[in-house]
């Protein structure tokens, strides 16, 4: 299988003793691979250290076959990221907030900014200030600028906080669609647990700063009745117990 990301003993301490250990994990062509663990546990602090917003203290990343941080560039060109909130010029609206973006990328014509707004449901809106927007919505823009370039690897982070119903059923859609039709892999840390069962083909878990425990989703289900009894008993939380509710 080709792989796309790897990293080796990555670590990163900060003052507080937080960040992570010695994580090492491979991400194949095809893959959805979703990032599940506790608050404080690690996971934001690796997809900043694999796009290149915090450097590591020791260990390697390797994106499509180049070194990062030393071959930032060459190893980003194929890959779309949306980690921890957007920062949008709200003077700005998302047609023109695009097209900012599209600069970076002079591949990307003015119709694909047409067709990722449509996909994420902001055509409609897509002239009106940002300043306007729900937290969903700016969401949604974010999501739309990680995907702009057709990105090889899309990584990200809580997507779905904000979102509604809807924009989750989209955001669901949107992912599936792009695996299966564009061969799109991604890497999404997330807490919504019932979404990464329904769209990824393998999870990681991450606990302390470690990832404690990996597979492929159709092999872990087949010995849990879910993902997320799976979970809690990596976590070894307590059970609910149901005789009692």
């Amino acid at each position: 299988m080709n792989i796309i990301l790897e990293t080796t003993n990555l670590c990163k301490e900060y003052a507080n003793k937080r960040g992570i250990r010695d994580m090492t994990l491979r991400l194949y062509a095809g893959d959805v691979y979703g990032l599940l663990g506790p608050n404080g546990a690690g996971k934001t602090t690796f997809l900043k250290l694999i796009t290149g917003l915090i450097r590591p203290d020791q260990g390697t990343i390797t994106l499509f076959n180049n070194r990062i941080p030393e071959h930032f560039e060459a190893g980003m060109q194929h890959v779309g990221t949306m980690v921890e909130s957007a920062d949008f010029h709200n003077f700005l609206t998302a047609n023109q907030y695009l097209e900012l973006v599209a600069r970076f990328y002079p591949a990307v014509v003015s119709k694909r900014i047409e067709e990722v707004l449509d996909l994420v449901g902001l055509l409609k809106v897509r002239k009106e200030k940002i300043k306007g927007y729900s937290t969903g919505m700016k969401q949604k823009l974010a999501l739309a600028a990680a995907i702009l370039p057709e990105p090889k690897l899309v990584i990200l982070d809580e997507p779905t906080n904000g979102l509604d119903i809807e924009g989750t059923v989209m955001f669901r859609k949107l992912i599936k669609q792009l695996s299966t039709e564009m061969g799109t892999s991604f890497l999404i840390s997330s807490h919504m647990i019932h979404e990464l069962e329904q769209l990824c083909n393998r999870v990681g878990i991450v606990i302390g700063g470690q990832l404690r425990r990996e597979g492929y989703v159709s092999e872990l289900l087949q010995k849990n009745q879910s993902l997320e009894q799976f979970y809690i008993d990596e976590l070894q939380l307590p059970k609910e117990d149901n005789a009692s509710a």
